[in-house]
């Protein structure tokens, strides 16, 4: 008797409700604000599954899985929302699925960009009088002074490596949240010094840094090269997806965690937090699907060869190399 007292005493403090209690305690406004959002889940999801079709059967061999992987970023962040939204006690493990999923896109966005160019021989041959300009964001942006690095297969290798592991030590880490929490050990809200949380999410933020970095320095090196095939939209596309799915996701999290988002019971500051962001995100992605879907559903023609002397549509943005 005395648990349930306090339990109802403190409504704020409880955990998210379950699936059943959330559906039962939903009015007519909440009704209809699940049904039309987890709609824009489903089309984003259809709109996808079709654009793969399209890309299957339209699209060289060597460019459909990057294509498809970057392409999956907003329709995959949208279903794993509205799966949280419906299951509010599933929300970690949605969130956790759908930062390893776009931390593979990181790293496919950046072979995409070498694909377009031909793949990495054709980059090489392209580049090979060019210089690389890595004083770009978001790691060296205030570094103008750093000096331009020659492009050889060192270079390629160690950028490729840069987002790579991104992609796989997020999943590891994503893993290893997972175990932790089913015994007990991990909680997002536990910001002490003895919580697994505030040691494994600073350190994957510092991953997420170092992985951008080569994406940004590759697009700023490409971006005219590849500016016929929508490269700068396509890459505006892709950090909008970042910015929103981590950094805003962040931003409310930190507001709930800090009551400045009020609890509304069943759901305590945290859960309703939680719950604010997953319904904000599968609008949002559901727009950017539409909107990837019109830059990549297209007719996929090999770039025109570089000739001597091009300084117009094939030349790169990188400084040529002094005699």
């Amino acid at each position: 008797m005395n648990n349930v007292s306090n339990r109802t005493a403190n409504p704020c403090d409880d955990e998210p409700p379950f699936a059943i209690n959330n559906i039962r305690n939903q009015e007519v406004f909440g009704i209809i604000l699940y049904s039309v959002l987890t709609f824009m889940a489903t089309i984003s999801m259809l709109v996808f599954l079709e654009e793969c079709v399209y890309i299957y059967k339209k699209v060289p061999a060597n460019k459909k899985s990057v294509i498809i992987w970057v392409n999956g970023a907003a329709p995959v962040i949208s279903t794993m929302s509205c799966i949280g939204m419906w299951i509010p006690r599933a929300v970690m493990i949605t969130d956790l699925t759908s930062a390893t999923y776009f931390a593979i896109v990181v790293f496919k966005f950046l072979i995409m960009m070498l694909e377009e160019i031909g793949g990495d021989e054709a980059f090489l041959k392209r580049s090979s009088k060019h210089k690389l300009k890595i004083s770009t964001g978001p790691c060296c942006c205030c570094c103008p002074c750093l000096p331009h690095v020659a492009i050889t297969r060192r270079t390629l290798f160690l950028l490729k490596l840069g987002s790579f592991q991104f992609a796989l030590l997020k999943l590891i880490f994503t893993l290893l949240s997972i175990i932790l929490w089913t015994n007990g050990n991990y909680n997002q809200q536990d910001m002490s010094i003895t919580g697994a949380a505030i040691w494994i999410n600073p350190f994957v933020g510092i991953l997420t840094v170092i992985a951008l970095w080569p994406v940004t320095i590759i697009f700023m090196h490409l971006r005219i090269t590849l500016r016929t095939l929508k490269i700068i939209p396509k890459y505006a596309m892709y950090q909008l997806v970042l910015i929103l799915s981590q950094l805003q996701t962040a931003i409310i999290n930190i507001l709930a965690m800090n009551r400045i988002i009020a609890c509304s019971p069943p759901f305590s500051s945290p859960a309703r937090g939680y719950m604010l962001s997953q319904q904000l995100l599968i609008l949002e992605m559901f727009i950017i699907t539409l909107v990837t879907r019109l830059l990549y559903r297209r007719q996929y023609e090999p770039l025109p060869e570089e000739e001597p002397g091009d300084n117009e549509n094939t030349k790169l943005t990188t400084l040529t190399v002094s005699a």
